[in-house]
């Protein structure tokens, strides 16, 4: 099946019978993620997309790297509201317009992309096949492009169970992490996050089931953190507290989870609340133990949002 034809499938599953019905679906998506009534995708990507259409040389190549960007965002909203298929419906659109661009930064951004949202499916085969797929050039990319498949490759390599490949590819990344000084519009996480790269291996080693290793990670990337970055440090708090009842933990679990949840409530967002699910999968030996209860009474206003 070709790529249009699961863009096609993926549409049609969400009941959008044409681009018009699919870009209504994304605007309401986007509206409520971004908090922001006037968030229209329909007027902007048209726009685009019919300015790229009457463009040639230079100016086309440049509208359709805007499209690609924009095609992504799009993509990570719905993968933070929690609708998978339709991130993956985006992300795909991602990767149509950046083979039109012939841009081979734009398309291995693209590939990184999709491979994002396989993680969050658990393919984890599948993650590592786009990301080597990304990185078959590596001389033509970017250090920016590399180092987002390389990692994304990381995430794939620990839901396989692949430890040493976890590490190799962290280390390598970490390597070229220096060198990222491109004037790309987009995939700058890698340089504006702090403590990124512990943040990629943290979550791997909470994979791997290494808690004691992971929560140890946990406590240095929070410290670097902002309040102000209250979706990135919900996530990494619901994760350290999984990491922390892995390490046989659980009191701690629960202190660092009531953090997350109260965030969770706050931001409304659908990716935190799948990590603090995670957090009472981790936590069921202690299901009926107080701090069981403790957790349970902590995460109720985040369930009753469901």
């Amino acid at each position: 099946m070709s790529s249009n034809d699961v863009l096609k499938a993926a549409r049609f599953k969400r009941g959008w019978r044409s681009g018009e019905a699919a870009a209504r679906g994304v605007s309401a998506a986007g509206r409520e993620a971004l908090d922001d009534l006037h968030f229209e995708v329909s007027a902007q990507y048209e726009l685009i997309d019919r300015l790229v259409r009457a463009a040639k040389g230079e100016t086309r190549r440049g509208l359709l790297k805007v499209g690609a960007a924009y095609a992504a965002l799009v993509g990570w909203l719905y993968q933070d509201a929690g609708d998978l298929g339709a991130a993956a419906f985006w992300r795909g659109m991602t990767q149509e317009v950046a083979m039109r661009s012939r841009d081979a930064q734009l398309i291995g951004y693209s590939l990184v992309n999709q491979a994002q949202v396989r993680t969050d499916l658990g393919d984890g085969w599948g993650v590592v096949d786009l990301c080597e797929a990304a990185l078959e050039a590596p001389r033509s990319l970017a250090p920016k492009v590399r180092v987002m498949a390389m990692q994304q490759q990381a995430h794939g390599a620990s839901l396989v169970g692949d430890r040493r490949a976890v590490d190799r590819l962290l280390d390598e990344a970490a390597g070229l992490l220096n060198r990222v000084d491109d004037e790309l519009p987009w995939g700058n996480a890698c340089r504006r996050t702090p403590g990124y790269l512990e943040a990629q291996r943290a979550t791997c080693y909470g994979r791997l089931g290494l808690g004691v290793e992971a929560s140890a990670l946990w406590t240095q990337v929070l410290d670097h953190v902002p309040k102000t970055a209250r979706r990135d440090r919900g996530v990494y708090l619901a994760r350290h507290a999984a990491a922390a009842a892995k390490a046989e933990e659980p009191e701690h679990a629960v202190e660092i989870g009531r953090e997350a949840a109260q965030i969770a409530v706050e931001t409304g967002s659908a990716r935190m609340r799948r990590e603090l699910t995670a957090l009472e999968r981790v936590m069921r030996p202690w299901h009926h133990a107080p701090v069981g209860r403790e957790l349970a009474q902590a995460l109720a206003p985040v369930n009753e949002r469901e």
